[in-house]
């Protein structure tokens, strides 16, 4: 394909007047300054309105659906999602959509259990697998889920550290410093208060920036790029066994996840945790296509970038004054919607380990520790592991190899075997871990397999009937005994 003609924007055309460029640099400073200060606010004016831990952990449960559905819109369109997204153009084209779509599925199969796990649901998702399968499955969550959720952290300081180092020209290490300590003192600050007023807010900056930016590169008078039907569902570089892969270890997570879980306990009642699932899931099924256009045409009018460079170019060379600020708070807020929520939830299920009962003063300060550690383990991570995606999915893949299957049985009232439940957990996230890791970093073929094989071990060693009597249908929340 000849790529000359989109070179000359970038090449061929006179350089930019130097007051012009001044004048850039300082517009996007200005969006970096006020956007700092803006959270900083927030989060003081949020810690005012803390009155009982109930309210820095899930606001209080009085939150409506504006402020829920705006969350978890926030929350799933992080930096790694939006940037994760795009990166995935390069290569697999018109079916990287399937990304955002693959969350959208997920959702959607949440909305037949939401309300229940609304009902049900008081602070965290391993209270709730405490609920069904024992005490002992509640700590053992309460461990793993924060050690995999330091990579979706991570991801969100690598995507933020990618934008600080292609905007405003900073090494990727100051990058990951200045996002992480950004991200611990929001947090740290106002809890659960803070990000809900905050997140519907940058929901909307985010769709306005990508839809914004999609319509400007749409007018653009350069030919389209390749048909949608021709690279969508399936290519040569996405295979229905992939499309298989990203519906078990990442549509299970937002069906059995602990980021969206914890905006529906937020919800004041269970329609409204319902209904806000339900919009969120239909907002995201035509933004996962914008995304990809805007990816697909960033590499072919940039095609000697990389990755977040290539888009950044873009937003940069074609994108008026006005609409490259608001992309760059569009990135910005896409980033800390999410790092946010996945900091404060982690946070949470680890202060949880050491008390069951946390809606206490005690647990509430000891969260805010957590919260300091768990962004500094996540900074380290973001350090050794620069790509988002697989950092990802690495965290992914294991937690949804251990908790997809058990939860799924015990919210949808399947019969399970809760005596090896515990085993069930442990070998499945094991497993499918291993899978991940021998495709990801050793190129193994059969890798994709392996991870087949965890959710299949997990769910024999859940189902089959080891022992008649240690099967039950959980009617209601308490555990019978065996």
């Amino acid at each position: 394909m000849n790529t000359g003609w989109r070179n000359e924007r970038f090449n061929d055309e006179p350089a930019e007047s130097f007051i012009h460029k001044k004048q850039k640099s300082i517009m996007k400073l200005f969006i970096l300054i006020a956007y700092g200060i803006a959270l900083l606010l927030t989060g003081v004016y949020s810690s005012l309105k803390i009155k009982t831990p109930g309210d820095y952990f899930v606001a209080g449960k009085r939150t409506g659906i504006l402020q829920v559905s705006g969350s978890l819109l926030a929350t799933i369109l992080g930096g790694s999602a939006i940037l994760g997204t795009i990166n995935l153009t390069r290569s697999q084209s018109w079916a990287a959509a399937w990304y955002i779509l693959a969350a959208s599925f997920g959702l959607f199969i949440l909305t037949f259990i939401v309300k229940k796990v609304n009902r049900l649901g008081k602070f965290t998702l391993p209270g709730l697998i405490g609920q069904f399968y024992g005490e002992q499955a509640r700590k053992t969550a309460s461990v793993i889920i924060p050690v995999a959720w330091l990579g979706i952290i991570a991801a969100q300081i690598i995507a933020s550290a990618q934008i600080l180092a292609s905007f405003f020209s900073l090494n990727y290490t100051a990058g990951v410093l200045i996002s992480g300590i950004i991200f611990i003192i929001y947090t740290f600050i106002g809890g659960q208060i803070s990000i809900l007023k905050t997140d519907f807010i940058q929901s909307v900056i985010i769709l306005a920036g990508v839809t914004c930016t999609f319509f400007i590169l749409k007018s653009d008078p350069a030919p389209n790029p390749i048909p949608l039907r021709t690279a969508f569902p399936f290519n040569p570089h996405f295979s229905p066994i992939d499309l298989l892969i990203l519906v078990l270890t990442f549509s299970s997570t937002f069906v059995v996840g602990p980021d969206i879980y914890s905006r529906v306990f937020c919800a004041r009642n269970e329609r409204i945790s319902q209904i806000s699932v339900i919009i969120t899931a239909l907002i995201l099924i035509p933004f996962a296509f914008l995304l990809v256009y805007i990816g697909i045409r960033s590499f072919e009018l940039d095609p000697g970038k990389e990755g977040t460079s290539a888009l950044v170019n873009v937003i940069l060379a074609y994108l008026p004054d006005w609409a490259v600020g608001l992309m760059v708070a569009a990135l910005l807020s896409a980033v800390l919607s999410s790092a946010d929520t996945t900091l404060l939830t982690a946070s949470i299920i680890l202060s949880e380990l050491f008390q069951k009962d946390i809606d206490n003063h005690r647990s509430f300060i000891q969260t805010k520790y957590f919260i300091i550690l768990t962004g500094i383990a996540s900074m380290l991570t973001a350090l050794h592991i620069s790509s988002i995606i697989a950092s990802l999915l690495l965290a992914l893949s294991f937690y949804s190899g251990a908790f997809i299957i058990p939860m799924i049985a015990a919210l949808f009232n399947i019969p399970y075997c809760k005596k090896y439940s515990l085993w069930a957990m442990i070998a499945g996230g094991v497993v499918s871990l291993s899978g991940k890791i021998a495709t990801g970093f050793f190129g193994f073929g059969y890798g994709n397999w392996v991870i087949i094989a965890g959710f299949a071990i997990n769910a024999a060693i859940l189902f089959l009937p080891l022992g008649y009597s240690s099967i039950r249908i959980p009617k209601n929340v308490s555990v019978r005994q065996n």
